[in-house]
């Protein structure tokens, strides 16, 4: 009897240790996503309405109409490769070239999106943030939270990822209001479930005995996938509840 009190209580330590160091975690992927976030909006807001604009950006002021310079298109273009190397190189780097790789990814997307502050009103583009904040921490509260697995759910939604992207490619040729509006509905849904999806990802890939280097570099995936999710929720929601300019 005295033995399998021991074994209980041993492993009801083990598992408060366990929670415990979970929800360290997943504050820390949080805070992180979270200052990726705020770094984006401060290079959009610095890149749109400071001379940094000319920078990057060839603006018409008669017509509205912009285009990119040639550090434009480096700014544009360099995020990507930066998704790359965190996703395919991160197991090679330390956490702290991980993590400085993921701010100034951050920043450059910053630069990338400055436009939609000049096309769509402040107003919108507030609601629109508040709305997709709503909605991110509700989906990722129910991925945190539920016993359901949704492995299943996220090859579905990858699926869809790649029909949508394969579908805007296609409509920058066809210029079609349906295909707009339908990859619009799409891309809401599927990041919406892609929220609960890498929440409960990045939890199931907590493990406790893991190192500081392994952990952070945990830290800093998980916060890109959720500023990922984030991000291309709010442009997708920006479609429907923002109000141009002109």
């Amino acid at each position: 009897m005295a033995d399998y009190d021991n074994r209980a209580l041993r492993g009801s330590v083990t598992t408060d240790l366990i929670d415990t160091g979970l929800r360290a975690h997943m504050l820390r992927v949080y805070n992180y996503m979270l200052v990726g976030l705020v770094l984006t909006g401060i290079t959009a807001w610095a890149t749109a309405d400071t001379s940094l604009r000319d920078v990057f950006f060839q603006v018409n002021e008669a017509t509205g109409r912009y285009g990119l310079t040639g550090l434009g298109w480096v700014a544009l273009l360099a995020p990507i490769g930066l998704v790359f190397l965190l996703s395919f190189g991160i197991n090679r780097m330390s956490a702290a070239a991980a993590q400085t790789t993921f701010w100034v990814y951050a920043a450059l997307v910053g630069i990338g999106i400055a436009p939609i502050l000049w096309v769509y009103t402040g107003a919108s583009v507030a609601t629109t943030f508040f709305i997709t904040a709503a909605t991110f921490g509700a989906m990722s509260l129910w991925g945190y939270t539920t016993k359901s697995d949704l492995s299943g759910m996220g090859s579905f939604l990858f699926m869809g990822l790649i029909g949508i992207l394969i579908a805007m490619v296609v409509n920058m040729f066809l210029h079609s209001a349906m295909i707009n509006w339908v990859v619009s509905i799409l891309g809401v849904l599927i990041f919406t479930g892609l929220t609960a999806y890498d929440t409960q990802w990045i939890k199931e890939m907590y493990v406790a005995n893991d190192d500081g280097t392994v952990a952070g570099r945990k830290s800093i995936i998980g916060a890109l996938k959720l500023y990922l999710d984030f991000l291309n929720l709010f442009l997708f929601l920006l479609r429907f509840l923002g109000a141009q300019r002109r």
